[in-house]
């Protein structure tokens, strides 16, 4: 089997595609909660906390002076905690948010599950009634 045939075979899987649709949808996703923490989120914290901008917190190894990250980015090292206290708290509305929705899609499949395991099993072929009627019959003799 040539390497083409063999690669053709693997990405028309279905998972792989539903992977590469999950991905595309994931990114789309993220650029929407990464809007939704800096926009909104973070505003009310930084509001509950006496008006910080957490994205402006760091701290210099190179000994740079200045007073916001993008500055002090170009001028050297740093430690920029704030951007990972946005992008952690980012992660955590993100997995609360699939946890939601993995959790409501579990209850929509036991839902449907259910259903079909109280119905009345199906009635028996009338063959196979006949041909147990004869078995009797016969061990009756």
């Amino acid at each position: 089997m040539g390497f083409a045939t063999e690669f053709k075979e693997f990405a028309m899987k279905g998972n792989v595609i539903d992977l590469a649709v999950g991905v595309i949808i994931g990114g789309a996703f993220g650029k929407i909660v990464d809007s939704m923490v800096a926009d909104v989120i973070m505003p009310f914290v930084g509001l509950i906390f006496g008006g910080l901008d957490f994205s402006n917190y760091f701290i210099p190894l190179a000994g740079q002076t200045a007073t916001t990250l993008a500055e002090a980015r170009k001028a050297g090292a740093v430690f920029a905690y704030g951007s990972f206290m946005t992008v952690a708290l980012n992660f955590m509305i993100l997995a609360f948010i699939i946890f939601i929705m993995v959790r409501q899609i579990n209850r929509l499949k036991r839902r449907q599950e259910a259903p079909a395991a109280l119905a009345a099993p199906e009635p028996t072929p009338e063959d196979v009634v006949l041909l147990r009627e004869i078995r009797d019959a016969l061990r009756g003799r």
